[in-house]
């Protein structure tokens, strides 16, 4: 290889650099495209499990691989940023009064974080690259904002492997990492795959409360509590309202249910992740009483922002409804009558569930 000693050094001084930016998992991979990959997400797309995500179909051609999107890329760098939380996320299932915010949605929005350490560290990668002699490498940063599937190069690079949630999962921070990658001219040296760790496990298939997977390693969206609080913008299905609980964004239950997380460390959760009080165990009261505005500043940073008041408190009349909190009733009915018709269908549903139970 030309220039290979020095490729080797930067490779070795890019982990500790990344490792210093906050990055708790830093591996490498060959930015060919997989075949495999690419037939795994047209399987996928074809059997409809991406809902209405059509993003993702849009731009299948190019999200099949590295070099299917970039031609020129001949390395990746995968990176990990932990969100390990200190508490059970699955504490509060049943309490009728609370409602639960994903582990991820607790604390600052994860594509400011993570984008701004990978800009520095390519910004490192430049510098250092041309300072040992090497051509300036042209690259790409990405986080969750690109047709880029995090989750299979991060498996290639060794960081860890797509457990049967789909998640990545690692050995020492369990499914609590936020991925990014840089896509680079720079052959660097791949790291070894990581192998499948799951075995014979199957906790996370059934701890799943809308039965979301149809088989191992493979998530239908349109049943998916996360897809439906976050991603889905009409009225959510009452089939799986119920199932829905106190869950006002996001779920957990799979990733929490993993046996992998008893190795993950707080200690390694980046501090821009750690939860914001008032969004550990959030009183349905309080949640139901905001108007777009009080939504907007208490939401600011964060990524629950991104729904929308609307969407917020439809997810929220829902956790109501199955509350047999009887205490919310005239906030459910002002609800009701709501601007937004989603909303006030929630809230007639909502209603009607609470009756029933008191």
């Amino acid at each position: 290889m030309v220039n290979g000693p020095v490729i080797v050094a930067l490779k070795q001084d890019l982990a500790e650099e990344a490792e210093r930016l906050g990055f708790a998992a830093v591996g490498f991979a060959s930015a060919q495209d997989d075949p495999v990959q690419a037939e795994r997400l047209k399987n996928w797309l074809e059997a409809g499990h991406h809902g209405s995500m059509e993003w993702m179909k849009d731009r299948a051609d190019v999200r099949q691989g590295p070099q299917s999107m970039w031609p020129e890329a001949r390395s990746v760098i995968a990176l990990g940023m932990s969100y390990a939380p200190e508490t059970d996320p699955m504490a509060l299932e049943g309490v009728g009064d609370r409602a639960r915010i994903s582990v991820y949605a607790q604390g600052r929005d994860y594509h400011d974080t993570v984008k701004k350490a990978l800009k520095a560290l390519a910004r490192w990668l430049v510098a250092e690259a041309q300072k040992r002699g090497l051509d300036e490498p042209a690259l790409k940063v990405f986080v969750d904002t690109a047709p880029v599937m995090e989750k299979p190069l991060g498996e290639a690079a060794g960081i860890g492997w797509q457990g049967k949630h789909s998640n990545l999962v690692s050995r020492e921070h369990g499914s609590w990492l936020f991925l990014g990658a840089i896509y680079t001219t720079i052959a660097f040296e791949p790291d070894e795959a990581h192998e499948n760790r799951c075995g014979s496990c199957n906790d996370c298939q059934t701890a799943c409360p809308t039965d979301a997977f149809p088989q191992p390693y493979v998530v239908d969206a349109r049943r998916c509590i996360s897809y439906l609080t976050i991603e889905h913008k009409g009225a959510i299905p009452e089939e799986f309202r119920e199932a829905i609980g106190n869950r006002i964004y996001g779920c957990d239950d799979c990733l929490a249910v993993c046996p992998w997380n008893k190795f993950a460390q707080t200690a390694a959760r980046h501090k821009a992740f750690a939860p914001r009080e008032e969004l550990v165990e959030p009183r349905l009261a309080d949640l139901l009483a905001l108007d777009d505005a009080a939504f907007r500043k208490l939401f600011s940073g964060s990524p629950i922002k991104r729904i929308g008041r609307d969407r917020f408190v439809r997810n929220c009349l829902i956790a109501a409804g199955n509350s047999r909190d009887a205490s919310l009733l005239p906030q459910i009915e002002t609800l009701a009558s709501d601007s937004d018709a989603v909303v006030a269908e929630a809230a007639e549903w909502a209603l009607l569930q609470l009756k029933e139970a008191t």
